[in-house]
């Protein structure tokens, strides 16, 4: 098994790490790798800066749709965990659990962001806005009972990930994103 986390390491897990403390659960073993890593498919899925709803779309051939396992907000924080879907299938595409400044949008956008109208990417892409995608790291975990039931994976499955970060034009970071894919 993978040695404990470093401070570094659990920062960037933040968003997932948190809805594992809220309901006093142990978060499965992860273990961070260089991109390259990765292996294929899932280093072409990830390895990138793209943003993960058109990269999977492209993937898959499909529209993807956003399921949404659990959500905290306050005024201008949203924190959710979810699964992303081919929206033609059902199947589950990405787990995964963000953290939104939400007081850097206005207007429809927001409310779309707010009211999980769809991934934060398409809304990113339907609304026009510029920013950045800088992913931070690449990991493999062991499923437990939360990733491999979002995934459809048995439990201790190796799936791979990554922690990505998305800014604006200026640079100043306004999502942080823990993804993980299932075993391809």
């Amino acid at each position: 098994m993978p040695e404990p986390l470093s401070p570094e390491e659990l920062s960037m897990l933040m968003p997932l790490h948190y809805f594992y403390a809220e309901e006093g659960g142990e978060m499965p073993a992860f273990e961070f790798v260089r991109g390259d890593e990765v292996p294929e498919p899932e280093r072409s899925l990830l390895v990138h800066t793209r943003d993960m709803t058109s990269t999977l779309r492209r993937h898959h051939g499909a529209d993807i749709a956003l399921e949404v396992i659990a959500s905290q907000r306050s005024d201008d924080y949203l924190m959710r965990m979810v699964v992303l879907r081919n929206a033609a299938t059902g199947a589950p595409v990405e787990f995964g659990a963000i953290g939104v400044r939400l007081e850097v949008f206005e207007g429809p956008i927001q409310a779309d962001i707010a009211e999980a109208r769809g991934p934060l990417g398409g809304l990113l892409e339907k609304y026009l806005i510029d920013y950045r995608s800088a992913p931070k790291g690449y990991f493999r975990t062991w499923a437990d009972h939360r990733i491999g039931g979002a995934l459809d994976e048995p439990d201790g499955a190796i799936c791979f990930g990554r922690c990505n970060e998305l800014t604006d034009a200026d640079g100043i970071a306004f999502a942080d994103i823990v993804e993980v894919l299932p075993r391809a």
